[in-house]
């Protein structure tokens, strides 16, 4: 399993640089950022300086939307990144929430995600595309192979959404940690890539979720929370868009939905934030099961549980007090674990 970190670009730009620096250094393979340009600072001009400063991480957006930039600029971005430092990108792309809410929008339609990942996919690796209508190419990019190709991974939580992920994308990105969702969603991006005529086992796992290392002790839990109720605030916001498509026996688990019976609302200016106000509906129980907190051997039993259902890559998502303490103790008492099973493990280590 691949570890990666989720960022935020917050200013100034030259932390959000060294943070991928380290976590190259401790052995992550991914450098995630929220794409959001109201909210905060432009993530391509940020990656060109991310892959300047280190040899191999990858770096994407985590996630980008199909609506508030337009296609071929984006997969420009990515052939450009690519001819500077070499394939080290990755497209994540959803139905758009934080970057178009703000501006009074709404998601995308699926037709539409379907066929930006097509668009964005080809002309990012220098081959052609018909796109409004004409055939496009960028004729200054060089054609990759499947090997060094840059890949699009779609994020997803509904019935349509999975079964559109199975159909055309290269990955699957989910953005809670809860194994009994894993474990369904996982299941209908596979089955839906089958139908498709398409090997399941191509269609790469990611799942997504903040990370806090703690003592073990009952202090050190009540503060991880503190500082990670904001995810499950965040995921409100899709669960209640599904909600509002499905109902509540539209095929959606419970175990996704019952929780957001007492949202009230949300603003996006403490999107991603700790101490969000707008997360205050968000029981202990949420936080445990979306996020992984605790001690460190905690971590790698919930890591090896979704190394189970099939997940390729964790990525931390590091919006807390604690961004290089949780690294570290990942390179430390997780990484060395995580992909050997045979490995002994020190109770509480």
């Amino acid at each position: 399993m691949d570890l990666g970190v989720v960022l935020q670009n917050t200013a100034p730009a030259a932390r959000v640089v060294e943070l991928a620096r380290q976590a190259e250094t401790l052995g992550f393979t991914h450098a995630w950022t929220f794409d959001s340009h109201l909210l905060w600072e432009e993530p391509y001009v940020v990656y060109s300086a991310i892959l300047q400063a280190t040899r191999n991480i990858v770096v994407g957006p985590m996630v980008t939307n199909p609506l508030t930039r337009d296609w071929t600029v984006t997969a420009s971005s990515y052939a450009t990144l690519n001819e500077m430092y070499g394939p080290r990108t990755i497209c994540g792309i959803g139905r758009g929430d934080s970057a178009v809410r703000t501006l009074a929008g709404k998601p995308s339609t699926l037709a539409t995600l379907r066929e930006s990942v097509h668009v964005i996919r080809e002309l990012a690796n220098g081959r052609a595309v018909e796109h409004n209508g004409q055939t496009i190419r960028f004729p200054w990019a060089r054609a990759t192979n499947e090997a060094n190709r840059t890949q699009v991974w779609v994020a997803a939580y509904g019935p349509k959404a999975l079964q559109l992920t199975g159909e055309v994308a290269d990955g699957f990105i989910l953005q809670l940690a809860d194994p009994d969702i894993a474990a369904w969603t996982i299941k209908a991006v596979k089955e839906a890539a089958e139908r498709a005529g398409r090997d399941p086992d191509a269609v790469k796992i990611c799942v997504a979720a903040p990370a806090y290392v703690t003592d073990g002790g009952d202090a050190g839990l009540e503060h991880a929370r503190a500082q990670c109720r904001w995810f499950g605030g965040m995921v409100g916001n899709h669960v209640a868009d599904l909600v509002g498509r499905y109902g509540t026996d539209g095929g959606v688990p419970a175990a996704l939905t019952d929780y957001i019976a007492g949202r009230q609302g949300y603003d996006y200016n403490q999107h991603g934030r700790a101490g969000n106000t707008h997360a205050d509906f968000v029981p202990d129980e949420i936080v445990d099961r979306f996020c992984v907190l605790g001690p460190p051997a905690e971590h790698l039993q919930r890591l090896r549980e979704l190394q189970e259902l099939g997940v390729d890559q964790f990525a931390l998502y590091l919006q807390h007090d604690a961004k290089e303490t949780t690294m570290r103790a990942y390179a430390d008492s997780v990484m060395p674990y995580l992909n050997d099973a045979g490995a002994a493990v020190v109770t509480g280590a």
